[in-house]
């Protein structure tokens, strides 16, 4: 999937559409980039989220399953509704944030058309050597919104498709279940919180220079900025290549996640 996030992160930087864009779909900014800077520019920097994928979404479960007791707890309720869902998916994906920024940054950084760094790691080194170690939380405020709107809807939106299908009376049923409100809750997502996206790929790959007033810095007036000087839907650049990804990848994230701790469970209480 990394080729979409690729080709995601290109459009969104881009300023500009129409005649002016340098990319007017996935299919042309993938040929472009193939054709002008060879097939394994679509994998560069691909350490980074590889590196970040693991305690990503381990953190973002856990998280989410301690809040889910958390608030059944404080509400004094048995069973999760929809609106805890959506309260304990949106926690989950504040905590989320804070292990992913580093991360992120660097992957936009590199992913980047003009970028001058050869490698992630390079890209790492050169961020804290030139603007210091807390330049890698550079758009933690964006990444908080990005990942708490996406979480919210993810987790909110497979509460209630659940409650919409067929009771799962086999393991076939149960993974067909949760690929459907995976991917279901994975589109509503993205089509959730796409703009904060869009405004934190900005924000974090433009570089600190002291004396300097970034363009974007923060969420809601970079909103604003782009609305203005690139109308509405430039807020959703890049949405279709990360619905493709994210869309069909949320329903794969639960499917393992739940056939994972199926399994894990039945080792822990087989005795």
């Amino acid at each position: 999937m990394y080729p979409l996030d690729v080709v995601k992160t290109r459009i969104q930087l881009q300023v500009g559409s129409g005649a002016t864009a340098e990319y007017t779909g996935v299919i042309d900014c993938l040929t472009k980039i193939v054709k002008k800077e060879g097939p394994s520019r679509l994998y560069k920097g691909i350490s980074a989220p590889i590196l970040m994928e693991a305690p990503k979404r381990a953190t973002k479960f856990a998280a989410n399953d301690e809040f889910s007791k958390f608030y059944k707890k404080f509400f004094g309720v048995q069973q999760l509704n929809q609106p805890l869902s959506i309260l304990s998916g949106a926690s989950a994906g504040a905590v989320e944030s804070f292990v992913v920024v580093p991360f992120e940054l660097i992957k936009i950084r590199v992913q980047d058309v003009s970028s001058k760094y050869n490698s992630a790691a390079d890209a790492f080194f050169k961020t804290i050597k030139h603007e210091g170690p807390l330049a890698l939380y550079n758009g933690l405020e964006a990444t908080l919104w990005r990942h708490i709107v996406w979480n919210a809807g993810y987790f909110g939106i497979i509460h209630q498709i659940r409650t919409l299908l067929p009771e799962a009376k086999s393991s076939t049923q149960k993974t067909i279940n949760d690929l459907a409100a995976g991917a279901i809750g994975g589109t509503f997502g993205t089509i959730f919180n796409t703009p904060f996206d869009v405004v934190k790929s900005r924000i974090q790959n433009t570089v600190n220079v002291p004396g300097v007033v970034r363009k974007y810095n923060w969420t809601l007036p970079s909103l604003a900025l782009i609305y203005k000087e690139e109308g509405f839907s430039a807020l959703y650049k890049g949405f279709l290549p990360k619905v493709l990804r994210l869309g069909p990848g949320g329903g794969i994230l639960l499917v393992v996640f739940t056939a994972t701790m199926d399994f894990f469970r039945s080792i822990h209480y087989k005795d």
